[in-house]
C-alpha cells in the first residue's frame, strides 16, 4: 500500500485556504476510544495500531502523539517518516503547533472527529500567533483512503430489563429532572455507550463494544434516536415507540440540532407531561460532543458540562451489580480452565517444570507441536465461549511472552507473535462480554524457574494490588488520591508504571468506562468515587526488553463499616468480584507482610468456593493446589 502522506499533503496544498497542518485524531464522530474499522483514520495514515494517539501532518513533518502504554509499540510500528511524540514528556500537540508553525497558519480538522473541549484548547493555544483552526467540509483522509471499509447495517437489539435493571421510562424521567434542575430544555447525547444505556439497546457496530452508531436528543417532552434505519427491527421500533422515542435517520441529527437551537424541534407539542407550558431553555452539551454539532448552537444557549448520563451509568443498579458478580464467577472459571490446560501443555510440549514447581525446566520440545501468543489466546476465548450468556471478547486479548509483555498494550499477530517459552514470564490481560456484564482480568504466570528479580517485581505489584483493594476512604475521595496506594511498594524499590491504575467497567457495555478513574492524571480528580461504582485495580511493572507484570481485578465500591464516622462523611471500601488465583511461586514471601499473606489466603479460599461448581475433577485438583494457604517458613 502506498504511503498516504504525499497524497494528503497534495490535498492540503490544494485546499482553499491552503492548510499548514492537518490533525488526524483516533476518535470517530462520537469521540469513542475504540472505533470501527472504517473509522481508523489515524491508523491508516500512520501505521500505528494502538487505541490511543493523534497524528499531525504538516507539509514537511509527520508526528504521532501517544501515551505511555504505547511508547514501545509506536516506536516499533512507525516508519522513519514519522516522529514519535511521548505524551507527558514532549509538548502537547497544540503547544507544538503554536511554537513550530508560523503566524497565521491554518490547521485543518474534521469537526465531527474533534470534541468541543479539544477544539477550545487548540484555539486558546493558537491565539498568540493568530493561527486558525479550520473546520473542513470533508475529511481529507477519507479522500485518499480508497480501500476504506464500507459501513455495515448490523442490527440493533433491545437489551432486556432483566439485565438492564432500570426501564427506559425511569431513565428518561431521571434525565429530565436533571435537565430541569440545570435550567436546560434539552440535551444532545453523542457518546455511544450513553445512548445504548439510556435507551436499553445494544449493537455490534464497534468490535468488542456492544454499541450502535447513534445519537440521542432528549427534550423535556420528546426523545429522538438517530440511527441507520436499516439496523432497526420491528421489535426495536416497538420498544422505542412504547417509550415515547422517535426514530430518525442518523444523518438527521445535523439538521435537528438547528431545530433544537431555534426551539422548533418540539414545535408540535409545547407542553410537558405535567401539562405545563415549556419554556425555551439552554441546551446541555457535554465536553465530549463533537465540534460539528456544537457549532449549530449559539454560545448564549449552551451549558457545557459533563453529561449527566456518565455518572448515572457508572452508578450500577442492584440488577447490574448482581449480573457483574455472576459473570465474573463464570469468567474466572474459564480463566482457571485455561490455566489448567496451559500448565499441562507447557509441561508436555516444552518440558516446563509447571505452574507449581520452582525447578529449572527440562527445555525439550515436541517437534510438531507449538504454542504461540495467538494460539493460546484463541484457546482462552474458546473456554470463555463455553460459558453461559457469552457474547464475545471485551477487547483484543493481550497475550504476551517475555519482552513482549513489556509492551503495555501489546497485540499479538499470527505472523510475528512469539512462541511460548518455559523460561519466560507470560502475561495475559483479557475480558469478555456477557449479557449480564463485562469482564477485565490480568494474571501473570511463569511455567519455569523465575529469577529472584522477577519474583521481587511480581511481589511489589501484588502488594500494590492488595493495598488498593483493602483501602478505606471517606466519601468525596477521588481516584487521584488513591492511585498512590497501588504504587507505593514499587516506588520503594525505585520502580513505577506508565499507565493509570483503574477504570470503570460497563454492564454489557464498554470495558473502559468513566467518568471516574484511579490515576496519577489530574483528570482523575474530577469525579469522586461513590458506592456502587465499578473500578479496576491493575498496577504493573514493565522492564523494556525483558518482561512485564500486571495483576488486575474488578472492584465494586461499597459503603465501609467503620468504627467511627469522622465528619459525618461516611466511608467507602472495595469488594473484589474477579476470581482467579495468583501464582504462589512468583511471590517472594519474605517481602510480604502478615496482612498481605492473610489477604492472599482469604482471597484464594473464596476463589475456590466460587469456582468449584464449574470445575471437573482434574480442574478441581489443580485449583485446590493453586489456592493452598501460603506461609513464611520458620
Amino acid at each position: 500500500m502506498a504511503d498516504p502522506l504525499d497524497a494528503i499533503r497534495s490535498l492540503m496544498a490544494a485546499h482553499s485556504p491552503p492548510l499548514h497542518a492537518l490533525v488526524v485524531p483516533s476518535e470517530d464522530y462520537h469521540q469513542s476510544e475504540y472505533v470501527s474499522e472504517r473509522d481508523k483514520r489515524r491508523e491508516f495514515v500512520s501505521g500505528f495500531t494502538g487505541s490511543a494517539g493523534l497524528a499531525l501532518i504538516t507539509m514537511n513533518e509527520a508526528l504521532l502523539w501517544t501515551d505511555g502504554r504505547y511508547f514501545l509499540q509506536a516506536a516499533q510500528q512507525l516508519s522513519d517518516r514519522w516522529k514519535l511524540m511521548r505524551i507527558g514528556e514532549d509538548p502537547a500537540v497544540e503547544i507544538w503547533i503554536s511554537e513550530n508553525l508560523p503566524k497565521d497558519s491554518v490547521i485543518g480538522i474534521d469537526p465531527w472527529c474533534v470534541s468541543v473541549e479539544t477544539a477550545q484548547k487548540y484555539e486558546q493555544a493558537f491565539e498568540e500567533k493568530n493561527q486558525k483552526l479550520f473546520q473542513l467540509a470533508s475529511n481529507l483522509v477519507d479522500q485518499v483512503w480508497t480501500a476504506r471499509p464500507p459501513s455495515e447495517a448490523k442490527p440493533v437489539m433491545v437489551y432486556p430489563l432483566e439485565f438492564a435493571g432500570q426501564s427506559v421510562q425511569d431513565k428518561l424521567k431521571d434525565l429530565r429532572e436533571k435537565l430541569v434542575k440545570e435550567s436546560t430544555s434539552g440535551i444532545i447525547v453523542t457518546t455511544l455507550d450513553e445512548v445504548a444505556w439510556l435507551y436499553n439497546v445494544r449493537g455490534n457496530d464497534v468490535a468488542y463494544c456492544p454499541v450502535i452508531h447513534a445519537y440521542a436528543i432528549v427534550t423535556l417532552n420528546s426523545a429522538f434516536f438517530y440511527v441507520d434505519k436499516r439496523k432497526v427491527s420491528s421489535e426495536v421500533e416497538s420498544h422505542m415507540s412504547e417509550n415515547g422515542i422517535e426514530i430518525k435517520d442518523y444523518e438527521g441529527v445535523d439538521s435537528d440540532m438547528t431545530l433544537l437551537a431555534s426551539g422548533h424541534l418540539d414545535s408540535e407539542n409545547k407542553e410537558n407531561s405535567n401539562g405545563e407550558e415549556l419554556k425555551k431553555g439552554k441546551i446541555w452539551v457535554a465536553q465530549s460532543c463533537c465540534l460539528a454539532l456544537y457549532s449549530k448552537l449559539s454560545l448564549h444557549q449552551v451549558i457545557i458540562q459533563q453529561s449527566p448520563l456518565a455518572l448515572s451509568k457508572a452508578l450500577k443498579n442492584p440488577t447490574e451489580l448482581e449480573g457483574l458478580r455472576n459473570c465474573h464467577v463464570r469468567d474466572g472459571a474459564a480463566v482457571v480452565q485455561f490455566l489448567v490446560w496451559l500448565d499441562n501443555e507447557m509441561q508436555e510440549i516444552y518440558g516446563a517444570s509447571g505452574y507449581f514447581n520452582d525447578a529449572e525446566s527440562q527445555k525439550r520440545k515436541q517437534p510438531d507441536e507449538k504454542l504461540t501468543e495467538v494460539t493460546v489466546s484463541d484457546k482462552l476465548e474458546g473456554f470463555r465461549a463455553q460459558q453461559k450468556l457469552f457474547k464475545g471478547l471485551s477487547f483484543p486479548t493481550i497475550s504476551s511472552v517475555g519482552s513482549n509483555a513489556a509492551v503495555i498494550h501489546y497485540s499479538p499477530e499470527p505472523n510475528t507473535c512469539f512462541e511460548l517459552d518455559a523460561d519466560k514470564i507470560y502475561l495475559f490481560d483479557s475480558g469478555a462480554q456477557y449479557l449480564d456484564g463485562t469482564t477485565d482480568i490480568t494474571r501473570t504466570v511463569h511455567f519455569g524457574k523465575p529469577s529472584q528479580h522477577e519474583k521481587a517485581c511480581y511481589t511489589a505489584v501484588l502488594r500494590g494490588h492488595i493495598g488498593l483493594d483493602t483501602a478505606v476512604f471517606p466519601n468525596g475521595t477521588s481516584g487521584n488520591s488513591l492511585d498512590v496506594l497501588a504504587r507505593l511498594p514499587l516506588w520503594k524499590k525505585g520502580l513505577d508504571y506508565r499507565h493509570g491504575t483503574g477504570h470503570g467497567i460497563g454492564s454489557y457495555l464498554n470495558v473502559h468506562e468513566g467518568p471516574h478513574q484511579i490515576s496519577f492524571r489530574p483528570s482523575a480528580r474530577n469525579v469522586p468515587l461513590q458506592s456502587s461504582m465499578t473500578v479496576t485495580d491493575e498496577p504493573g511493572y514493565y522492564e523494556d526488553g525483558n518482561f512485564g507484570i500486571r495483576l488486575e481485578n474488578v472492584l465494586v465500591c461499597k459503603e465501609a463499616d467503620t468504627m467511627f464516622n469522622f465528619g459525618d462523611k461516611g466511608y467507602l471500601a472495595f469488594e473484589h468480584i474477579t476470581w482467579a488465583p495468583y501464582q504462589a511461586k512468583l511471590m517472594d514471601l519474605a517481602l510480604m507482610s502478615p496482612e498481605d499473606i492473610d489477604w492472599v489466603n482469604s482471597y484464594h479460599s473464596d476463589c475456590k468456593k466460587f469456582l468449584a461448581p464449574y470445575m471437573n475433577e482434574k480442574e478441581m485438583e489443580w485449583l485446590n493446589k493453586a489456592t493452598q494457604p501460603i506461609s513464611i517458613s520458620v
